[in-house]
């Protein structure tokens, strides 16, 4: 089964046509994260390094935060799904069938991997899955019910563009999800965070970014924030789009 691109009016279209939607935004006037921001080049080179033992690797340690987003996203209404930061498709296989999936992703090389399993384990309710920036997509206003983004808020070099994107693509009344880790904001974990920030580059995602840096502090006061088992290392973050 090939996977295509696929408009949301349902026509095929080339990717060449999706991409020339594309168009320059502005990065407005972000308060300074609380970590060094990783540029897309230095994302790119990363996950290439990691892409072919990424299940192996990370697979089993994302296994809770994975499964209880796609949980959320399945008890939510609405039928168009954007997951961002789609990687290897890991979380593909659990969505319900009645949950149309497009996937984004920055790494041509995960991404690779991601279509392998869609046609390997037939998942026809996968729309598409795209290269492209996380913080500039090339998709009209409105045109999902539901975005989650999984383990990318840490990656992306401006998280609360990456934030502001997903509410422009999502339906006013849809959903937006988060599930990342969150530094700590004391304690050992907070200093053992910190002192891994060094490798950040080299890891591909920042171990003391800030839930502030990701969200304004109305949307935090409003989000429905969960813990997720078994150890709490990382955290689900729902919000209504308003």
């Amino acid at each position: 089964m090939a996977l295509e691109e696929i408009s949301t009016s349902g026509q095929r279209e080339s990717m060449s046509d999706v991409l020339q939607k594309c168009a320059p935004g502005s990065q407005g006037d972000d308060p300074a994260p609380s970590r060094s921001a990783l540029d897309a080049e230095a994302v790119k080179v990363a996950y290439r390094r990691w892409a072919a033992v990424y299940d192996t690797v990370f697979g089993g340690v994302s296994a809770f935060g994975r499964r209880k987003a796609v949980e959320a996203v399945n008890s939510l209404s609405g039928t168009k799904v954007l997951e961002v930061g789609v990687g290897t498709g890991l979380a593909l296989p659990h969505y319900t069938k009645n949950k149309q999936i497009t996937g984004i992703d920055l790494s041509g090389d995960m991404l690779a991997r991601a279509r392998e399993r869609v046609q390997r384990e037939q998942l026809s309710n996968v729309e598409a899955l795209l290269e492209m920036d996380a913080e500039e997509t090339c998709f009209d206003d409105a045109s999902f019910d539901i975005a989650v983004a999984m383990f990318v808020a840490s990656v992306v070099p401006h998280p609360r563009k990456l934030f502001r994107e997903l509410k422009r693509v999502v339906k006013p009344g849809g959903h937006i999800l988060f599930v990342n880790h969150f530094l700590a904001p004391s304690g050992v974990r907070g200093v053992v965070e910190r002192g891994m920030a060094r490798a950040s580059r080299s890891l591909g995602w920042h171990p003391d970014f800030a839930m502030e840096s990701l969200l304004p502090p109305e949307d935090i006061a409003r989000a429905r924030i969960q813990s997720v088992p078994p150890v709490g290392l990382f955290t689900l973050v729902t919000l209504d789009n308003i």
